[in-house]
């Protein structure tokens, strides 16, 4: 069992300077697991859908504001909870889980948990993206991140310079990922989809449909805009490093709509499979891509603060993760206990690079990488 710490530091002493040289020392292990990564996130995604599927409590109207029962029922809500979770999210259980390794079921007690003790999305990226909690990141204001991420420190090394992208449903990313410091393109929100007059005819005419979407959400654009232009990013500029975070599962969620949250869940596991399947027909990431997948948050356990999440709902630390392709190895995750704040070194590991000794508050990675 892994001893997990989580170094809270005060001050200033969090904030890495943006002149610092990352690239000064190639901070790389040996033998790289993967030569490329792929992170996606999908936010407010409960550990309880992706283990056990339908959650009986929120299949009616009264709490769960189903607008069709007999339909979604047939979709999802099947005899046993594997045969309802392999329905929902069936990538994630025909490939993630059976090549790769999932954390947080607690059927296998294995935990895995939000450390940064507010269970909510800027707080949760930033541990998810950083490493270590801030404990000046206390809300979801668009304030610029005063900490480096592991995308940033990735895209200051020699060979990978250029070579990170983020596309993003929540606007708020351009300041946690600090794409102003950075110089990491983080497309986000309902942003124009274009980014030059080379764009390709897919994404002028994603951007011309996504203009003629509503805005249901202000802060939120539809998953599928996200999902569409990171594919056309990992086909035409084949990133090393290519972040997506989706965000419709928390938004249909907040908004108590358990059909269209499961719907989202659905969709966003289809997008991860497409990614992926994208990513092994090609040369340049075939075999040498390691997949990441999480969320920012749990929420809660019953049939009415599945909607919200907080601090002051219980259970909303309880979180997933998974880790599949290129260097991972199948583990036993019996009687594991893990954080979010493993992720970014993980990321950085995935590729060969020691996050560690750049941010030495970071947490360790996951242990699915050879040592």
């Amino acid at each position: 069992m892994w001893l997990l710490l989580t170094v809270l530091l005060g001050g200033e002493l969090l904030a890495q300077p943006a002149s610092l040289n990352l690239a000064a020392t190639q901070l790389r292990q040996p033998a790289p697991p993967a030569d490329r990564v792929i992170l996606v996130t999908l936010d407010g995604l409960r550990w309880q859908e992706v283990f056990g599927g339908v959650d009986d409590q929120m299949m009616n109207k009264e709490f769960g504001d189903v607008r069709n029962l007999p339909e979604l029922q047939s979709r999802f809500q099947k005899e046993t909870p594997a045969a309802s979770r392999e329905s929902l999210m069936p990538f994630f259980w025909d490939t993630l889980a059976s090549e790769g390794v999932v954390f947080g079921d607690p059927a296998n007690n294995s935990s895995a948990a939000v450390t940064n003790g507010l269970n909510f999305s800027y707080p949760g990226y930033s541990e998810i993206l950083c490493g270590f909690v801030d404990p000046r990141i206390d809300s979801n204001a668009k304030t610029n991140n005063p900490n480096v991420t592991v995308l940033e420190f990735i895209n200051r090394q020699v060979g990978f310079e250029g070579q990170v992208s983020a596309f993003c449903s929540w606007d708020v990313f351009p300041w946690i990922i600090n794409s102003d410091r950075s110089g990491i393109p983080v497309n986000a929100g309902w942003q124009s989809l274009r980014s030059n007059d080379h764009d390709t005819d897919s994404i002028v005419q994603l951007d011309q449909l996504q203009s003629e979407f509503p805005h249901y959400w202000d802060n939120v654009r539809f998953d599928f805009f996200t999902f569409r232009a990171a594919e056309e990013c990992l086909r035409h500029e084949q990133p090393r490093v290519l972040y997506v975070s989706l965000g419709e599962t928390d938004d249909w969620a907040h908004g108590g709509r358990y059909d269209l949250y499961l719907d989202a869940a659905h969709r966003a596991d289809d997008y991860i499979r497409r990614l992926w399947e994208t990513a092994q027909s090609m040369p340049e990431y075939r075999g040498r891509t390691t997949l990441i997948v999480t969320t920012d948050h749990g929420r809660g356990d019953n049939k009415v603060d599945w909607k919200s999440h907080g601090r002051d709902i219980a259970g909303c630390e309880q979180i997933w993760i998974a880790v599949l392709g290129a260097g991972v190895l199948k583990c036993d995750v019996n009687e594991t206990q893990v954080t979010q704040s493993q992720v970014a070194s993980t990321v950085a590991a995935a590729v060969g690079l020691d996050y560690q000794s750049f941010a030495p508050q970071a947490a360790p990675p996951l242990p699915v990488f050879a040592k």
